[in-house]
């Protein structure tokens, strides 16, 4: 089955090879349109939910029900005073927010978007370039795009933003290779790192009704790679690069008018490619839940693909709106000691099942087993608590925080108060003094 799909696959590079350099160009307008939209909407739609479950109106004024005040916003960023610090360093500075945003956009250039379409009579795929190595193509984008955070910190010549650049410099190294290693599995199992492979991959049914996706199959890995695009966008609760609680704003404390709307713009859009790719690699692109041709050609792709997408991107919305920030050490302890040992244990698990070591059910039977048991633990490794280590030198503190004096406290005695001795004079001394001061 999945060499049938990666033959067909390499039909779609060829389709793809074979389009004119207008219908390129109409291609990647269209993609950097979509993510302006998609960045304008998001925006407005994360103000209106987060209003919602806080029981305010939210954005409803500019527009239509309020949907025009992204691009009011926009607007307003557009033609405020551009400031640059004294100490700032020119051109880094200038060139921080671009090198943030240009990979966010080249990014999406290996995601498929839909299948086989007709556009302007040209027969081709909704996706500008399917290269064999579309996965890696991602991740180094993502890579790169922390190199306009760490300039930017260290550009602008104040130590806030620095350390909100050394902060996002650590996080999305350590992020980044739960990230790579979530997908490790998914790759095992296609044989393939070409996006396209990876959507045809899951076009079957599993058990007879179930979608082949590899939610369902790989669902660890689905997890860890949920948890770590949360992580690898610097969005709440690890958005700790830009912690307004003790780092002012983060990295771009410095930054005002369109500088500041470009480092926006890159978070954004970054959300959308990171979920992008989750739909591309863990719920089965642009295919519809079910097997067959009603709903599932054509443009009805790009439906599909989009509603996914914007699953994804509600997730980000929800974590926002109901959990705290974490504390660094935590942030990071959950990243080094349970999403990267889970991932590791986890490819293992995949080699093993993949080399038929166990041929009493088959493959996607055993996926699905070892999945939830993996799942499981996974979940009470979240569930217990931390370990309280108990400082027996500390000062006990009431429930306020304040810290309370021990019920065998005893008051010391007061020390016994000190004559001070005074100085005399000689007799003869004294009266001479006392005669002058007569006189």
């Amino acid at each position: 089955m999945i060499q049938h799909v990666l033959a067909e696959n390499g039909d779609t590079a060829k389709l793809l090879a074979d389009d004119p350099v207008w219908l390129i160009l109409i291609k990647v307008v269209a993609i950097f349109a979509f993510l302006v939209v998609m960045t304008l909407f998001m925006i407005n739609w994360e103000r209106k939910v987060v209003a919602r479950m806080q029981h305010r109106p939210g954005p409803n004024r500019v527009g239509p029900n309020g949907w025009l005040q992204s691009l009011a916003d926009g607007l307003k960023l557009a033609f405020k005073e551009d400031i640059r610090p004294v100490l700032a360093d020119k051109w880094v500075f200038f060139l921080a927010p671009v090198i943030s945003c240009i990979p966010a956009f080249l990014a999406f250039s290996v995601i498929p978007l839909a299948g086989e379409v007709n556009l302007f009579g040209q027969q081709t795929a909704l996706q500008l370039v399917d290269l064999p190595v579309g996965v890696l193509v991602v991740l180094a984008c993502s890579s790169i795009g922390v190199y306009g955070i760490v300039l930017s910190g260290w550009a602008s010549g104040s130590p806030y933003p620095l350390l909100g650049a050394l902060r996002s410099a650590a996080q999305v190294i350590s992020y980044e290779i739960a990230m790579g290693l979530s997908i490790v599995a998914v790759i095992m199992f296609t044989g393939s790192m070409s996006t396209g492979d990876i959507v045809g991959a899951q076009a079957s049914t599993v058990l007879g009704f179930a979608p082949g996706w590899f939610g369902l199959l790989l669902f660890p890995s689905f997890a860890i790679y949920v948890v770590s695009m949360v992580g690898e966008t610097n969005r709440a609760p690890f958005d700790l690069p830009e912690a307004e609680s003790e780092l002012v704003g983060g990295f771009h404390t410095e930054y005002s008018s369109l500088k500041f709307a470009l480092f926006f713009l890159a978070e954004y859009v970054n959300m959308v490619t990171v979920s992008a790719l989750a739909t591309t690699l863990f719920l089965g692109g642009y295919h519809a839940p079910w097997s067959g041709e009603f709903m599932n050609t054509g443009w009805w792709g790009l439906l599909w693909f989009i509603i996914k997408t914007l699953g994804f991107l509600f997730i980000f919305i929800w974590l926002r709106g109901t959990l705290p920030r974490m504390r660094y050490d935590q942030f990071m302890r959950l990243g080094w000691k349970v999403l990267v040992p889970t991932s590791l244990v986890w490819i293992m698990a995949v080699a093993v099942i993949r080399t038929g070591a166990i041929q009493q059910l088959s493959t996607a039977q055993r996926l699905i087993a070892l999945g939830v048991i993996v799942g499981l633990v996974l979940l009470v490794s979240f569930l217990l608590p931390d370990k309280k280590v108990q400082d027996t030198k500390g000062v006990p503190l009431a429930g306020s925080g304040f810290p309370v004096p021990p019920l065998d406290l005893v008051v010391p005695k007061a020390a016994p108060k000190r004559k001070v001795k005074v100085a005399t004079l000689p007799k003869e001394t004294a009266a001479v003094t006392t005669g002058k001061e007569a006189e």
